[in-house]
């Protein structure tokens, strides 16, 4: 497979900003279950965490990614994705309810799960870029995993200042999730390339739209 050609580096670099934006919940629950350690086991608590952290959404991914072949199944995880995108733009990240746990092997179980459930976003993202390409999958995972465990916190101080970014990675997962609507064997007949692309527009401008409208009502 030839891994310099435009699509496969748009894949990729798609995959890599979804990682990172949606990172910031992951860093807020690496951060809380490794403050209460003391301070040599901080590091071992974030690097065995975020590597079982890793593992469970390595496999996730994979069988989404496997799943999603499956007929009228894009369409749900596309749904689904517009849901995360909107979700993203919106939610408060400030509510995050994680209890600090005392032990080395407790913190290390508490980002593992944590990260499961909260991974769903990740997970549903990077699989819709990544068309059935683990190895995309993969190496997306491996440059941003360091960045992750090194560097979460300075990158939530940056979403923080530039919120800018949040509004690019719903715009980035509003498109996957037209793309993944418009492919899915059931209706792909239907959608000429003109229409696919009108209907990926469609969807990056409703879901950014709303979430737009729900930031300055709530702001009012």
């Amino acid at each position: 497979m030839d891994f310099f050609t435009t699509e496969i580096l748009t894949s990729l670099l798609a995959i890599i900003f979804i990682d990172l934006v949606l990172a910031g919940d992951n860093a807020i629950v690496i951060g809380m279950a490794a403050c209460n350690l003391p301070q040599d086991k901080r590091k071992k608590a974030i690097f065995w965490g975020t590597f079982g952290a890793l593992i469970v959404r390595a496999l996730s991914t994979v069988v989404v990614v496997s799943l999603l072949k499956i007929p009228a199944l894009m369409i749900v995880g596309g749904v689904l994705l517009i849901y995360i995108a909107f979700n993203l733009m919106t939610e408060d990240k400030s509510s995050a309810n994680i209890e600090a746990p005392t032990s080395l092997r407790k913190a290390i179980q508490t980002i593992i799960i944590a990260d499961g459930v909260m991974g769903i976003d990740n997970v549903m993202g990077v699989a819709g870029v990544a068309h059935g390409n683990i190895t995309l999958v993969i190496i997306g995972m491996l440059i941003t995993v360091p960045i992750i465990i090194w560097g979460s916190t300075l990158f939530v101080k940056i979403v923080d200042r530039y919120p800018i970014i949040i509004y690019i990675g719903g715009g980035i997962l509003g498109w996957t999730a037209g793309r993944m609507i418009s492919n899915d064997p059931m209706i792909s007949q239907y959608f000429t390339p003109t229409l696919a692309l009108a209907f990926d527009i469609l969807v990056v401008a409703t879901v950014m739209g709303a979430a737009l409208i729900k930031k300055r009502q709530h702001s009012i």
